[in-house]
This record gives C-alpha cells, sequence and structure tokens, in this order.
C-alpha cells in the first residue's frame, strides 16, 4: 500500500522562533486517512518526534510527515502492516545493530503494526540527528 498523501506540494508549518513546533493541518489529514489503530500509533511517532525535536518544522516531504531543523531530521510513512521511519541513511547506520526482529534497509527501518513502538530508539534516533545537523551547520556543510 502506497502512502494515501499524494500531493505534489510541500507546505510547511509556520511558527515563531520561540515557540514550540506546531502541528501541520496537512499531517493531521494524513494521520486521518489510517484505520483507527495505525492513526493512534502514527500520532505517537508524531508526538515522541515533536517532543524531541520541539524547534523543528512539521512538513510534508516525499508525500509523507517530515521533520526539518537545519536540514530534514526524520520522515514517517504508514503503511497496511507497518509504519516506515526514515532517519535518513546515517541515522539508520547509527543505529543499525539495534533493529534486532525489525527488517530495515539503508535509509528506513519498518515498525510493525502489531507490536509495540519503540519510542526509547525513536527519540534516540531524533537526537543523533539532531546532533548531526547541528555539526554540519557548525561545520559549514550545507545540509
Amino acid at each position: 500500500m502506497n502512502s494515501p498523501f499524494f500531493g505534489s506540494e510541500i507546505i510547511t508549518t509556520t511558527r515563531k522562533q520561540t515557540m514550540a513546533i506546531s502541528p501541520s493541518p496537512l499531517v493531521d489529514i494524513y494521520i486521518s486517512n489510517f484505520p483507527e489503530h495505525t492513526q493512534n500509533l502514527l500520532q505517537l511517532l508524531r508526538e515522541t518526534i515533536m517532543a524531541e525535536a520541539p524547534d523543528s518544522e512539521e512538513v510534508i516531504s516525499y508525500q509523507m510527515p517530515a521533520y526539518k531543523w537545519k536540514g530534514m531530521l526524520v520522515y514517517f510513512a504508514g503503511y497496511e502492516k507497518h509504519i516506515g521511519f526514515y532517519p535518513t541513511g546515517n541515522g539508520i547506520e547509527a543505529f543499525q545493530h539495534e533493529f534486532t526482529g525489525f527488517k530495515w534497509s539503508k535509509g528506513a527501518v519498518q515498525f510493525p503494526l502489531d507490536r509495540e513502538l519503540p519510542l526509547d530508539l525513536v527519540r534516540r534516533m531524533v537526537r543523533y540527528r539532531l546532533e548531526q545537523n547541528a555539526a554540519k551547520v557548525k561545520s559549514g556543510k550545507k545540509s
């Protein structure tokens, strides 16, 4: 099953720098297209990411929810039997030893809908990606 969000535009939320991340109405719509159980898991994942990266910007990118802070941080997407989590290639590389029991590739890890989300792992991956983006900015590299 492909992502149910098929808009072609990348639309971002706007907020003041001092405010916590504002939920995007487009991500609300994205999540609402799934069965209730999947919606609950997607919302929990969303809230976990937003709590770890409160200064990030919630957007739709590549037809899925994504978070930006000094460059792209992470993406996620719902599917029929799993949630795809995309912490970019270096996020996967840094944590691949912790993916026992999960399908994964060089850019994504799959969290089955019939298992508890590994929220501690997600938190650590988001923090890692924040550090990576901050280091890129500090070194003057493009994100």
